[in-house]
This record gives structure tokens, sequence and C-alpha cells, in this order.
């Protein structure tokens, strides 16, 4: 019987607690196994070896293994089969019992002879996609495996979803946007873009996707909400209360993490105290993707152990400062310095003072990850000048240590 003109009818197996026989211990089985593992079937693989990552799941208890070829009988009682084994004649005669024991059977060598396919699965948010080809003779695993990704990118980014049917909860999510680039925000991030009713954004923020936002969503600008009584940051409080208590889902839209000079705790202190729901969603920290981006690794084996991270917006000479620049100093390891392009003549001056070299190897990478990003190199002796003559500008993380010239040359 040709099953050409009539295409597999979809369904979603229930195998908790079921019999599920695995023929074969190779990477069929080990690309399968995980996702039989979490439906809860009983699973018995039968094959007289296996991968190390099968092996793993056998030890684990995840599995019963039996270390032997297959035998008639194998799949008595089965709900379900899958067939990987390098023995043709073993398939066959596994596909004909599990046909005869009417137990529905994959087979990894003949689809044609299978009783089930096995779609390419993804999921999200509590839902599974599956795509399964129609045409037997068209089941390019490529194409399949190409329009769940799609599906499922939908999904997770919320841009597959109508309107009404989008997930909202009303209350605040502190998102960290991460450097800058719109495609380094978090699937996490994206989704509960797409699901708000006010963003309120930072400049450092990824403002590519503003412009994605469906025309209902209300976005406000965090630096023009008006002060009045207030200073900047208690303005910004106010209005991400005022807006969750109306019911409505609010994103507050960071560059990088929130908790990384974002001051995302005293938003979530000031919601906590207000009574109001908040969510927080890690972004990528500037201070690692960027020099990442600009081709420098902040540490580096044989060269850099540790990396520390330090804001530059006060400058050493300031009471304000918080930074004990003395023992950073004295550090081998990398220094990064957020905010202080204005401050980094003054920065590099009191390392030299506290014994760092002035020819310790510096960058400063301007509008890091996105289209304007530019490289300046220097040293803690010729930063000041060098930030004057380059018009180097803020946003820009700052480099300093021996890991800036591990990779390849680069040009301003």
């Amino acid at each position: 019987m040709s099953t050409a003109e009539n295409p597999a009818y979809p369904v979603g197996l229930r195998l908790t607690a079921r019999r599920v026989v695995v023929l074969g211990g190779g990477q069929v089985a080990q690309r399968r196994l995980p996702a039989l593992i979490k439906a809860g079937a009983d699973i018995l693989l039968v094959s007289p070896s296996a991968t190390p990552s099968v092996e793993a799941m056998a030890d684990a208890g995840e599995i019963t293994w039996t270390r032997r070829r297959y035998q008639p009988g194998d799949l008595r009682n089965a709900w379900y089969a899958l067939i990987a084994t390098s023995d043709a004649e073993a398939n066959t005669q596994a596909s004909a019992e599990a046909e005869e024991q009417r137990v529905w059977c994959v087979r990894s060598d003949d689809a044609e002879a299978a009783t089930a396919w096995t779609p390419a699965t993804g999921r999200s948010e509590g839902v599974t996609v599956a795509v399964l080809s129609s045409d037997l003779h068209d089941r390019d695993p490529r194409r399949t495996a190409a329009i769940r990704d799609a599906v499922v990118e939908g999904l997770r980014d919320g841009s597959l979803v109508a309107p009404h049917l989008r997930t909202r909860t009303a209350g605040v999510a502190l998102v960290g946007g991460g450097p800058g680039d719109p495609d380094l925000i978090t699937v996490r991030g994206r989704r509960l873009l797409a699901a708000a009713d006010v963003v309120i954004a930072d400049r450092l923020g990824p403002r590519d996707l503003l412009d994605e936002l469906p025309p209902h969503v209300e976005v406000i600008d965090a630096a023009k909400i008006p002060y009045g009584r207030f200073m900047a940051q208690e303005a910004i409080n106010n209005a991400l209360i005022e807006h969750a208590k109306q019911g409505k889902a609010v994103v507050r839209l960071k560059g990088g993490d929130p908790y990384v000079y974002g001051r995302g705790m005293e938003e979530l202190q000031a919601l906590a105290e207000a009574g109001i729901t908040c969510t927080v969603v890690p972004g990528i920290s500037s201070s690692i993707s960027v020099p990442s981006a600009a081709g420098i690794p902040v540490t580096h084996r044989g060269v850099a152990h540790e990396f520390t991270v330090v804001s530059g917006h006060v400058a050493p000479d300031d009471e304000r400062s918080l930074v004990d620049w003395e023992s950073l100093a004295k550090l081998r390891g990398t220094l990064v310095v957020l905010m202080g392009v204005d401050k980094i003549g003054k920065i590099a001056a009191a390392l030299i003072a506290h014994g760092k070299a002035a020819d310790t190897p510096l960058a400063l990478i301007q509008e890091g990850t996105t289209a304007a990003q530019r490289r300046v190199d220097a040293t803690l002796g010729t930063v000041a000048e060098a930030v004057r003559t380059h018009e180097v500008k803020p946003p820009a993380v700052i480099v300093i240590g021996d890991v800036v010239n591990v990779g390849p040359p680069t040009t301003v």
C-alpha cells in the first residue's frame, strides 16, 4: 500500500509511564531520548553500545539499557518504538514486529517503512511547535527545521501572535536591553516588549526595537520625563508606578543590564514600596560584550585571570568617589571602565600615580555593537590626548590591560 498520496495525521502522544523501546544507542538515539525522557516515558534501550551521552542517561537512571542487539519480542507491550540501529536486517525485523504488535514505529533509515514520523519540534512558553512534511518524497529535514525555527522565534519575540492574543500582565518589567545591537536583547525581554502597553526607555537602550512596537504602545523617553520638584530618578519611579496602577503592562527598557550601573534596584525598591509587581530581566552588560565585539577578551590564558568593572562617572579626586584607585593600580588583570570618557585623563593619571605603568595598553570602544562602533587604541600615558585627537564621545567602554593587544592589530 502506497502512502505517497496520504499525508501523516498529526497527533500528540502522552507517554507518561508508558513503555517506549529504542533500538540503537547512536546519534539518533542521543538526539531523541531527551524529549522522550522529558515526556515521562518508561524507556528501554536495546543496543550493544551507546554514545557517552546516552550512556550517561542510563547511568543516571533515566533509561533502562539492555546491552545486546535486537531480538524478536523486544517490542512486546511497547506503545512506541524508535528503530535506529546500523543493522538494516534487524531494522526490518523490528519494523515487522512493530506492525504485528500494533506499535507506532519510527524508522531512522526508511521513512516509507515506518508507521510514524518524528516532526521537527520546538517549544516556547508552554506551546510545542511540531512541523511535518506532507510529502513523503520531499521530507527535507532542513526545510521543516527552518519552518519550526521561524515559528518558535515568532512566538518568542511576540511577532507571530496576533495583538489580541498577546500575553500581557499588568505591572512593571525592568528589561536589560543589552549593549545597543537590537539582536542582543534576550528572548524574554523582546517578548515582554511585544506585550507592553507602555515602554519607558533609556537613551542607551536598543532604540531600533522601539520602531517595531505596535502603534498603540506609548513610548516615553526617560530623559524627557518632567522632573518638577522631583529628582530625575524619582520622576522615573513615579512614572512607572503611575502607569502600572492604571493596570498597564509597563516595560522599563534599559541599556546593558538593569543592575550594572542601571539603578534598577532603586526602581524595584520604589515599585515594591508602592505594591507594584515587578519582573527583572537580565541583559548583556556592555562591560563584557562591547570589548568582545571589538576583538578584546576581558580574560585570556596567560595574560589576565580576572577583570574588574568600575564606574568612571566620578573622577578619582572627587570626594564622592567610592573607587579604590590605588588598589586597582596594583591588580594585574583587566580593568573595564564604564561612563568614564570625560574623566579618563584623571583616571589614567591616578592609576599611573599609584604605580600602573604609563605604557599599559588601553582601548576605547565607542558605540559598541552598533553600526557606528569604532575602536581607538592608546596607553594610559597617551589616552587623554587620544580622546581629544579622535574626538571620542560617550557612550564608550574603556579597557585597560594587556588583553588589548591579544587580538589582531586594529586601526581607528
